[in-house]
């Protein structure tokens, strides 16, 4: 009987390595992994649905459940999580030292619906008070002018959106001083490249990021891997292959990170981070499936619909392909 041909879109992670390089494979499946940067695979995927399975952003899916018919279905594999008060920057003419200083200021974001600025604005929320609405949003390009909103939004008129002109950039309008902070997936060029006119609000924030995580348990999960959902239709089986499947690959590489003979990566102190990892995160600090991320998966919904992003607060069954949800014992 022949394999199912599928394409997968999605980057090449520690955790993604052994399905890229076809040491662990699916199912009754042969994948054709194409190893893109994040951000084409989700606009190729996002406008056009050219892969059968990709990486998005978490907060575009959940946009997409808005649809009429919805076009994808996600499983429980989130690719890509990541504590996010690092990401804020602010501009030194700006005044701002702490974060109440943000209220009314002007804050870019690449895209209002992009997963980065939706957990810092909730964060900003619920740990700091500040009320998502109190600002003005400047969206545009961050390093290359004439970026747009890949999905089109409908938000409440209380939240306040404009567009940068169309020849500049937020990374230069942040150094300049013309917007005051800045909430993104990546550190704006002038951050590096002009120090002292960029830098961030939380200096210290790997040991804010602990602190937060130890009072919320959140690690927050940015990607998640969503099925077309025709192609889901057709063959229900291949959620349970690829969540079984995606779930070795990052199996395996957990184990790669607690190799001492000889380091897998780069870090020289490698086995010492992975320690305090675990002292911090517990073993398990990156968890797939539904049971384990619930609290997470709720509060990003939450302020997906809080911001304007969800017309209803979604629930976890809508999002997940129903096989996902359990497993076999024996």
């Amino acid at each position: 009987m022949s394999r199912l041909k599928l394409s997968l879109a999605c980057w090449r992670y520690d955790r993604t390595e052994a399905l890229a390089n076809g040491s662990v494979r699916p199912d009754g499946i042969d994948l054709n992994f194409m190893a893109l940067d994040v951000e084409e695979t989700f606009f190729r995927m996002l406008r056009n649905q050219e892969f059968d399975v990709a990486e998005l952003s978490m907060s575009s899916y959940c946009v997409t459940l808005g649809r009429e018919d919805p076009p994808f279905i996600a499983i429980p594999v989130f690719p890509s999580r990541f504590f996010r008060h690092s990401c804020i920057f602010v501009s030194e003419k700006s005044g701002i030292r702490e974060p109440a200083d943000l209220v009314g200021k002007r804050i870019g974001v690449p895209e209002y619906q992009m997963t980065a600025p939706v957990w810092i604005r909730g964060i900003l929320q619920d740990e700091y008070g500040i009320d998502p609405t109190s600002v003005t949003y400047f969206t545009g390009g961050e390093e290359q002018p004439g970026r747009e909103e890949k999905l089109k939004l409908n938000l409440p008129e209380k939240f306040r959106l404009e567009p940068i002109g169309p020849d500049q950039t937020l990374s230069r309008m942040l150094a300049d001083g013309e917007i005051d902070a800045l909430h993104t997936a990546r550190a704006p060029s002038t951050f590096y490249s002009e120090k002292g006119k960029v830098r961030r609000l939380f200096p210290n924030f790997v040991d804010v990021e602990q602190a937060y995580f130890s009072k919320s348990k959140i690690f927050p999960i940015m990607h998640v891997i969503a099925i077309r959902r025709e192609v889901y239709e057709q063959n229900r089986w291949i959620a349970q292959a690829l969540f079984k499947a995606f779930t070795e690959a990052q199996r395996q590489a957990y184990q790669d990170l607690l190799v001492s003979a000889s380091l897998k990566t780069m870090l020289p102190w490698q086995i010492a981070s992975v320690e305090e990892t675990i002292a911090t995160l517990g073993s398990e600090w990156w968890p797939y499936g539904i049971d384990k991320n619930r609290h997470v998966i709720e509060t990003f919904t939450r302020y997906h619909h809080e911001q304007g992003l969800s017309p209803r607060r979604l629930t976890i069954e809508e999002m997940f392909a129903p096989e996902t949800f359990s497993e076999f014992r024996i």
